[in-house]
């Protein structure tokens, strides 16, 4: 990945507890701030999605795009943008480390272009406020399923 943003969160759960919920695409619009729709359109081995369909409407960035994924076990998930309207790119990950005793750090990068000029700065700002969006959903969610 290129210029990316990163950031962490512990989450009261195992590993596997917290990718299950990663990979249950269909219930993104229920935690995932923005996004509309979430559709696996294609399926790879064990079940895991290997392309996913969205719609996203989170400000400044309203769009539908489709992302490539690879999965890597219950310790990573990478994926990068397929084809989109407004973003150009949209490679991201998320790293899990089992801290032992039910808890799991979390770690969110994610480095995105879109086709409107965004000064760096403000596309820096985009992508710390869309992670850090994304960990409290994601620690939400899977700590309400507890």
């Amino acid at each position: 990945m290129a210029e990316q943003t990163t950031s962490s969160i512990v989450i009261d759960a195992e590993p596997a507890a917290v990718m299950e919920v990663i990979g249950d695409f269909a219930s993104y619009p229920e935690w995932a701030k923005g996004v509309q729709e979430a559709t696996v359109v294609q399926e790879g081995e064990g079940g895991w999605a290997e392309r996913v369909f969205f719609r996203l409407d989170v400000s400044p960035i309203k769009d539908e795009y489709t992302l490539a994924y690879d999965w890597d076990g219950l310790d990573e998930v990478t994926w990068s943008l397929v084809e989109g309207k407004m973003l150009r790119a949209l490679d991201g990950a998320y790293t899990l480390r089992d801290l032992g005793g039910g808890r799991t750090e979390v770690t969110y990068r994610l480095a995105l272009d879109v086709t409107i000029p965004l000064i760096g700065m403000l596309k820096r700002k985009g992508e710390k406020i869309l992670i850090d969006t994304a960990l409290k959903g994601l620690k939400k969610r899977v700590e309400s399923l507890r």
